[in-house]
């Protein structure tokens, strides 16, 4: 609900469980008053009260009573004032760099308008959701900027994104241009991030707030491996179950920022957005510019609720489309088990051996098109290989389909080799500054999708494969950063402008595709989970979490993805050991156990197994067929963190309470053995629950008080090597 306290000029935000409070000070600054647990009312003047001190100018001659540098600003401006980072900078034609933003009016509508051409949060109807633009004018360039505000029926959330209209006569320049901004009274905070590296994503930092800056941010043309368009403001004492936490994620998949700047005072800045490195915008006379949307959640309760908010929200009002309420096939990628030396037969023969495991969906990686037999040639040729396909993808995939099983297709559409048809025919369609030769990656480079002829040219080429042959499934792989940001498609002055329009172009393409095809299944990938945010989830509902396979590095990426993004968005695959990433060898049970918390599959060479580990995997295969009912859509709850111990444990809670899946995972341990128990979380104390493993009954209240007593693994003296159990648990009476 959102409601305007006209006499005490206040904007009152409520969520099922939060406030949000705006204040209009000396009747012409936004101030951010409040958020975090619900309240009735605030006292404008107990939240926030005027002040100056020394070395904080003030803008206004006649009024010496305060200074912009110590206002709780809602969305700040730059070099007027205030010295901390400003929200929006924007030059005009004469250089001037200074802003000063005036409140105007407002406006509260019903449901939630869209953002042309940029992924967001949604409704299906307007009693969902209100949404408040609050309209202000920047009065040194004379910029129109509209903040939005989206609060959710029945969740504990915030969707934040604001809008620059330019009606002055004259081109102005934006410099900056973040999607949020908050600022906190002076109090002891830490920082939660999610930093990590190619196959080692999204881990959890956790560091305490000192005077100054600290960011997470990537200049990189996407999310990235190394950092995620997300960060966590938490009290020091919060923790997974208790105290307050303020999210804040980006739902963007190009370069961003997202920072927290301590304030001489004590107070922290927090802000999230695109990058201002390698960004401009000019607006010319009646255009306008629409930052990405910004998700603000709130919690009383710890991270877990954080996250549990966050889950909800991005599985039914982020993700779209077929197959955001469906269950997932049960799929084998071939990757792994071949890589590029395939031929036809070898995918059949592992197509066969899927459909007798009880697998559904075959999928054919990269390799199957141009003259690719490594990956040096052929990105942007998206025809088939004959010479590996000799009855093209059409043949091959209704061989596989006659089988039992839906097909499956690798593409990676944003890029380019050297060695290509496409690249002889069009050199200049490649991302790279004239008389400069290229930077490349995995020997590739990347096609110039601020251009709408090559937008025009993915869309149909894809189309074309997708339309000709019969394909169920899509992974959509980028494996290459970006450099060289440049197009001679724009004029000196707009080159800034590049790595948004990129980011526009892409999602533009991927609108079209997936709009033509809403019966393919697709996934993101890049890397592996090096483009896992919120931004892909819109068009893709789920996200190949990493490129590492292994089940114990696996543990530590899943936990630290669960933050924000939910289970039904992760890929998760059971793969071949020695481990291909780290050498590690691991129970085919553990690997099955990790890949289970995610969409489930294979990345191996099925045909390899013995009869003993082909009756297992029917048995895993038939589990989790079981397991997808709810899976996808539970609660999460993190009971054990691998960052803070030697084991980690995850309970997946279905929405109507009745059924829950346990895991826990062994990492490292002692020689030592001592009993174990795993105190559970979420369920209801007078209930009992029964364990399909055992047929044992538990209440409730004894799983999360005394919990579950975790036995050593069979046939060692301890808990010494990696090792997992998994329990069914239904409600019964």
């Amino acid at each position: 609900m959102i409601l305007f306290d006209e006499k005490n000029r206040l904007f009152h935000m409520t969520t099922p469980h939060t406030s949000y409070i705006i204040g209009i000070e000396k009747e012409k600054y936004l101030t951010h008053l409040y958020w975090g647990r619900k309240l009735a009312s605030i006292r404008p003047d107990n939240a926030y009260v005027s002040g100056n001190m020394s070395f904080s100018p003030n803008p206004d001659r006649e009024d010496k009573s305060y200074s912009l540098d110590t206002m709780p600003q809602e969305y700040p401006s730059a070099c007027r004032s205030d010295f901390r980072g400003p929200a929006y900078g924007a030059e005009r034609e004469d250089g001037c760099l200074a802003g000063e933003l005036l409140y105007e009016g407002y406006e509260i509508v019903r449901g939630k308008p869209e953002l042309s051409g940029l992924p967001a949060t949604y409704t299906e109807e307007d009693s969902e959701a209100q949404t408040l633009f609050l309209s202000c004018r920047d009065r040194i360039s004379g910029l129109k900027v509209i903040l939005s505000f989206t609060v959710f029926t029945g969740l504990d959330a915030i969707a934040r994104s604001v809008r620059f209209e330019n009606h002055t006569g004259k081109t102005v320049t934006l410099d900056r241009a973040l999607s949020a901004s908050v600022d906190f009274p002076a109090q002891a905070y830490d920082l939660l991030t999610l930093p990590g590296a190619w196959a080692r994503e999204r881990h959890v930092e956790r560091t305490a707030l000192r005077s100054g800056c600290a960011a997470a941010e990537s200049r990189r043309g996407a999310s990235s491996h190394q950092q995620n368009p997300f960060m966590a403001l938490m009290e020091r004492d919060a923790g997974e179950d208790h105290g307050n936490v303020y999210g804040f994620s980006l739902v963007y998949s190009g370069n961003f920022i997202a920072s927290a700047e301590v304030d001489s005072c004590g107070g922290v800045r927090a802000q999230i957005g695109i990058h201002p490195q390698m960004f401009s915008w000019q607006l010319a006379d009646g255009e306008s510019f629409q930052t990405p949307e910004a998700v603000l959640v709130f919690s009383g309760d710890g991270l877990g609720e954080m996250s549990r908010t966050y889950h909800r929200l991005y599985r039914t009002r982020l993700c779209r489309g077929t197959y955001r309420d469906q269950k997932r096939p049960i799929l084998v990628n071939n990757w792994e088990a071949t890589y590029f030396q395939f031929t036809e037969e070898k995918i059949l023969e592992i197509a066969e051996e899927a459909k007798r495991l009880g697998i559904e969906l075959m999928v054919l990686d990269d390799g199957w098109f141009g003259k690719r037999d490594d990956d040096h040639t052929s990105l942007g040729d998206w025809v088939e290989y004959r010479e590996k396909l000799p009855h093209g993808l059409k043949g091959l995939a209704e061989r596989v389909r006659e089988k039992g099983l839906a097909f499956g297709l690798w593409f990676e559409p944003e890029m380019i080799s050297v060695d290509s048809d496409l690249y002889r025919a069009h050199p200049d369609w490649a991302i790279q500054i004239p008389g400069i030769v290229p930077c490349e990656g995995r020997n590739q480079l990347i096609l110039d999708l601020s251009r709408t002829e090559i937008c025009d040219y993915i869309i149909q080429t894809i189309n074309h494969v997708l339309d000709h042959a019969p394909i169920s499934y899509v992974k959509w792989d980028m494996n290459r950063h970006m450099t060289e940001y440049y197009s001679p498609s724009l004029p000196a002055g707009r080159q800034r402008e590049f790595g948004h329009r990129y980011m526009l172009g892409l999602y533009r393409v991927m609108e079209a595709i997936t709009s033509a095809h809403p019966d393919i299944l697709f996934e993101s990938c890049s890397g592996g989970g090096g483009r896992f945010d919120p931004g892909m989830l819109y068009y893709m509902p789920q996200t190949w979490t990493s490129d590492d396979t292994d089940a114990v590095e696996r543990i530590y990426i899943q936990y630290g993805t669960s933050m924000v993004y939910p289970v039904s968005a992760m890929g998760a695959h059971v793969s071949a050991v020695p481990n291909h990433q780290t050498g590690r060898t691991t129970p085919l049970s553990m690997r099955a156990d990790v890949a289970m918390s995610g969409n489930f599959g294979y990345e191996l060479d099925l045909t390899k197994f013995t009869e003993e580990e082909k009756e297992e995997v029917k048995k895993q295969v038939a589990v989790y067929k079981e397991l997808r009912e709810f899976v996808p859509s539970a609660d999460l709850y993190r009971l054990k963190s691998p960052f803070e111990g030697d084991d980690a444990s995850f309970l997946f809670l279905s929405q109507d309470k009745k059924r829950f899946f346990l895991t826990y995972f062994q990492i490292r341990g002692a020689v030592t053995y001592h009993v174990r128990h795993l105190k559970l979380k979420g369920l209801e104390e007078e209930a009992y629950y029964r364990c399909e493993e055992t047929g044992i009954a538990y209440s409730g209240a004894e799983l999360m008080y005394v919990g579950l007593r975790i036995d050593k693994n069979e046939g060692s003296c301890g808990f010494l090597e990696a090792y997992s159990r998994s329990w069914r648990f239904t409600r019964i009476g």
